[in-house]
């Protein structure tokens, strides 16, 4: 079976979850995109959902195969949201973000009652950290922040490149404007402490732990 067949399964697993009426998170990235498409298989046989999406990439899909979208704002509380991970480890602790939609992702997620995360088995890792942490940034203020961070996982043994995502030539820009540093710290021992952490610096939005 091959990547794109696994991640199909995965979303076929967390799609037998949804039911008739449901107020739905639907998530951003490769895995959540296989998700939407059997979605819209189901919809289009009868079944009633109204979906909020986490991303302007997601709605677009959304948009273009038939499902019915409606605003956090219109629709605050959810039944279950339905998303994707870069990275799971045992204790189920994640990282989120490759998609760039991760400040986003984590609204609607808390917006939720259930949340169901759907990744194939190259996503299990013993200690979190093989994939590059995403971080979403103001951009105000840029180098500060990104001197910061570097400080913040200094202090707790941590060490690696923070580098600015960029499209071309060009910094990437979040549906909410903001940029995104992805660090490659390695292997996280402590999630916890590395999120406090973050959270503690005045330029960060949000992380993908």
């Amino acid at each position: 079976m091959d990547a794109r067949q696994l991640k199909v399964e995965a979303a076929r697993a967390a799609l037998a979850h949804v039911t008739d009426g449901m107020r739905l998170g639907i998530g951003t990235g490769s895995t959540a995109e296989e998700f939407v498409r059997l979605l819209a298989e189901k919809v289009a046989t009868g079944l009633t959902i109204i979906g909020v999406p986490t991303s302007e990439r997601t709605a677009i899909l959304c948009g273009e195969l038939g499902v019915p979208l409606s605003t956090l704002e219109e629709t605050p509380e959810l039944d279950l949201t339905v998303d994707g991970a870069d990275e799971i480890d045992p204790a189920l602790t994640l990282i989120k973000g490759g998609g760039g939609a991760l400040l986003r992702e984590k609204i609607v997620a808390a917006a939720s009652a259930r949340m169901i995360v759907i990744a194939d088995r190259s996503k299990m890792v013993e200690t979190l950290g093989r994939f590059p942490l995403p971080i979403e940034v103001n951009p105000f203020g840029l180098r500060a922040t990104e001197i910061a961070v570097a400080a913040a996982a200094g202090r707790l043994g941590l060490s690696g490149p923070v580098t600015l995502r960029m499209t071309g030539s060009q910094p990437f820009v979040t549906d909410g404007g903001h940029f995104i540093l992805d660090a490659s710290f390695g292997r996280i021992p402590d999630t916890r402490a590395l999120s406090n952490a973050l959270h503690a610096i005045p330029g960060v939005v949000e992380h993908g732990l």
